[in-house]
């Protein structure tokens, strides 16, 4: 399918040949290879704190799957600062929150994007009580719906620290990644991230190191890298 004007190319779509876009296929490797062994299909992906690159990890990993042909689904639910509408051009009047409020079904939410094999569910209207629709019984009920639809669902939730959203988010999904901006995020929130997450016995999986540079003299040239439970060599 073909991008429209409107809609923000990422890296994978972007530049595929281009040395991040071979470190998410190294991610893509890496994750496929856990949730094989664990039977997992819904991913959460998440960050301590805002603006740390969750939501453009999530997007760009969702890509890496479809272009396996994988049949993936990525939803929206950071239900306080939505921001994949932006990025795929699509309309927000409709989603997430509707869907697990019961006005309308699966098939009324989800979008097919200018990516093959890849669908999105926006966030929808911002709701004034986004914890309890995500710690509903009914947004369990939808997740596992859509396991039988899907190949792998990646879901973008708000950052853990000082929400309870993507804590709650986190017991409803298979696995979990926290994002860490190199260069940026704090030692002490990634652990207290996850403590937070063990403390409701989430499936903590690993996290995502972005944007650190390729070498000392390269300004813009950055690279995601995969760390299994280790923030020994994170940024501080």
């Amino acid at each position: 399918m073909r991008r429209s004007m409107n809609e923000q190319p990422i890296i994978m779509d972007k530049n595929p040949s281009s040395p991040i876009a071979e470190s998410f296929r190294s991610l893509r490797t890496s994750v496929e290879h856990i949730m094989s062994k664990q039977d997992l299909r819904t991913i959460l992906i998440t960050s301590a704190r805002p603006q740390e690159g969750k939501t453009t990890t999530a997007a760009n990993l969702a890509i890496s799957f479809a272009q396996i042909d994988k049949k993936v689904l990525l939803i929206d639910a950071d239900l306080r600062k939505p921001s994949l509408h932006h990025v795929f051009n699509k309309p927000n009047r409709g989603g997430l929150c509707n869907l697990v409020s019961g006005q309308c079904s699966i098939q009324d939410v989800i979008r097919e994007t200018y990516v093959d094999n890849l669908y999105v569910i926006t966030s929808g209207p911002i709701p004034t009580n986004p914890s309890e629709i995500l710690a509903s019984e009914r947004m369990s009920e939808l997740l596992a719906d859509m396991k039988q639809i899907f190949d792998v669902i990646i879901i973008d939730s708000s950052p853990i620290l000082g929400l309870s959203d993507g804590q709650i988010l986190s017991t409803k999904c298979d696995g979990v990644y926290i994002v860490i901006q190199f260069g940026m995020t704090r030692r002490s929130d990634v652990q207290a991230a996850m403590k937070s997450l063990e403390q409701v016995q989430s499936n903590l999986l690993g996290s995502i190191l972005n944007k650190a540079k390729l070498k000392p003299t390269d300004r813009y040239a950055y690279k995601y890298n995969y760390f299994r439970r280790n923030i020994d060599q994170e940024s501080g």
